[in-house]
């Protein structure tokens, strides 16, 4: 179940950007899929990350956790962006790898025990996450005459990472101290939650202006309702 998880999520990366290359992609539609995906990440980070680990950790140490996840992806997504300046396409890649990297790791750490309709909200966020972002980036680079194999490539060899951080998170952690666990699920929640502030929401804003409050609602239903229906 945790190779079918990972591969179904990592796959939207190399089907948004087929996506982005080959496809219609309308940013109005864009920037709606990008709200949605961050309102149904709102709920996923709450139910499947913070709140199982205060189960096992103080609300003090997971705050500190938490903060702590969230300045780590400010300062590198801040280092990332002065070193990438003036190169589109670079930048947008990093800038996805850097947000997918905590993400998929959450994912790999909330299958730790759990069946795949557990995480159902979580693994479905990330998935209409990705979808947009990728569709996207592959789109901006294109309009940067980068070509299209080799564009193709890249989003591949990112889905490839961020795959593998999934499978790391799972396998590498499966025995871990619950207590360092609760940490490391607050730690991959702040990264997550800060991406949500600096990439998604101000991406989707751009693009749909005042449909983005709609989508925000509508994804966090959605999730709310898929985490309800696998128990959680």
């Amino acid at each position: 179940m945790l190779f079918l998880t990972v591969a179904v999520v990592s796959a939207a990366l190399i089907l948004g950007a087929a996506w982005g290359l080959w496809g219609k992609l309308p940013k109005g539609l864009e920037g709606f899929m990008v709200a949605m995906a961050g309102g149904a990440l709102m709920v996923s980070v709450t139910i499947e990350l913070i709140q199982p680990a205060l189960q096992q950790t103080s609300l003090i140490e997971l705050s500190v956790a938490v903060a702590a996840g969230a300045l780590v992806f400010t300062g590198l997504d801040w280092f990332i962006e002065k070193q990438t300046e003036g190169s589109e396409g670079a930048g947008l890649l990093l800038a996805i790898t850097l947000d997918g990297i905590p993400e998929n790791l959450a994912l790999g750490v909330a299958l730790i025990g759990a069946g795949v309709p557990e995480v159902a909200a979580l693994a479905g966020s990330i998935l209409l996450s990705n979808l947009p972002e990728a569709a996207g980036g592959a789109k901006e680079m294109r309009e940067g005459e980068m070509g299209r194999a080799r564009i193709m490539w890249l989003w591949t060899g990112t889905a490839l990472i961020l795959a593998a951080a999934a499978i790391i998170g799972n396998l590498a952690l499966a025995g871990v101290d619950d207590e360092v666990l609760a940490l490391i699920r607050g730690f991959a929640a702040g990264a997550v939650t800060a991406s949500l502030a600096t990439e998604v929401f101000p991406q989707a804003f751009r693009e749909e202006r005042y449909g983005t409050g709609v989508a925000v609602t509508l994804g966090l239903l959605i999730a709310f309702a898929l985490s309800t229906l696998s128990g959680g």
